[in-house]
């Protein structure tokens, strides 16, 4: 908020009680006087009746000097009792820091930023690229370009698995240092979990479909599946989809079971030659979940979403994702979409 001087202060509350005590018409009194077109630039009425509340109670309307000792939160042995606790728990949140150590969070912040020059470091899970990768990535990005006027009407599809425990929110999780320690989590190696397939296009989600056998158990994705889930699953749903017609093109990664001969067949049964896939009519780079919408956005924000109630079983955390994907927006899917041509 802006300062404004005392004199200006005395103006309004001069204002305020000359018009029936309503801060609206003193602040319009405050733009006339001052020459003030952008009602933002002028004292707020929430600030014009603290003013006038502070003036009936001092007397004055600027703030008065505080008695006693000033603080020292940020004196040398606190700068480096903080320093030390940093270094031996650099993942520490500053709220629990801030109750070990005893000191405000406030003041915990202007010393980690103004004393220590640290920087709260967001965890990043990122693939790894092979040198021949950078060249199959911007050749892809090319042609999309290229060939595409709108990816409106693109179905990027993918599956993902989703554990009871072990999840992460990485919004919430920082570690403070000077420099990215590009920190990793770790999780279990088995926990139970769902196999999630779906697909998502500028007018929608068509999923989820869950991988598993006639006792719901998560069953792994292989060739035979995979067909049966485009034959059972998603080509009946196509032909009820308004966001379906013969224009359409579909993407998959190039995990092996959808490049398989009896999967590619399959694919183009519904496709025809409009495929975006290892073996397909565009070639999908590999190693480059940062240009798939069901990567960069899908998955990371049913995560983010599906865990807030804690489920517990199975079937709570299927709930769970039916109902956050059925409360994506089209708007949401279009905007995806405009992100994905900016990552190209």
């Amino acid at each position: 908020m802006a300062s404004f001087s005392g004199a200006q202060r005395a103006f309004c509350v001069r204002e305020y009680y000359r018009n029936n005590d309503s801060a609206t018409e003193a602040q319009r009194k405050f733009c006339t006087q001052y020459n003030i077109r952008n009602k933002n630039q002028a004292p707020s009425t929430r600030a014009i009746k603290n003013w006038v509340q502070k003036f009936e109670k001092t007397g004055s309307t600027l703030n008065q000097p505080r008695s006693g000792r000033p603080k020292t939160s940020r004196e040398p042995a606190n700068i480096e009792r903080v320093r030390a606790s940093v270094k031996e728990q650099p993942g520490l949140s500053t709220r629990k820091r801030s109750s070990v150590l005893n000191v405000s969070r406030t003041s915990l912040n202007r010393i980690l930023h103004k004393d220590l020059h640290l920087h709260p470091y967001k965890i990043q899970i990122v693939q790894q690229l092979r040198p021949n990768d950078y060249t199959q990535r911007l050749q892809f990005a090319n042609e999309m370009l290229a060939r595409f006027t709108s990816f409106n009407n693109i179905f990027f599809s993918d599956a993902a698995h989703f554990h009871i425990n072990g999840h992460v929110n990485r919004q919430n999780c920082r570690y403070w240092s000077d420099a990215n320690p590009q920190l990793k989590h770790q999780k279990p190696l088995h926990s139970p979990k769902v196999t999630v397939w779906a697909a998502l296009s500028a007018s929608g989600i068509i999923g989820p479909y869950f991988y598993e056998d006639q006792r719901s158990r998560p069953v792994t994705v292989n060739t035979q599946r995979y067909i049966a889930m485009l034959q059972n699953f998603f080509a009946p749903a196509l032909q009820d989809y308004s966001g379906f017609n013969q224009r359409t093109w579909f993407q998959q990664d190039g995990a092996t079971c959808h490049t398989s001969n009896d999967s590619i067949a399959a694919v183009r049964e519904i496709f025809g030659q409009k495929v975006i896939s290892k073996r397909g009519d565009i070639n999908w780079p590999p190693r480059s979940p940062d240009l798939s919408p069901m990567d960069f956005f899908l998955w990371g924000y049913l995560k983010s979403k599906v865990f807030n109630n804690n489920p517990q079983s199975i079937e709570e955390l299927k709930e769970n994702i039916r109902e956050e994907i059925q409360n994506i927006s089209p708007n949401t899917c279009r905007a995806v979409m405009e992100n994905f041509r900016s990552r190209l």
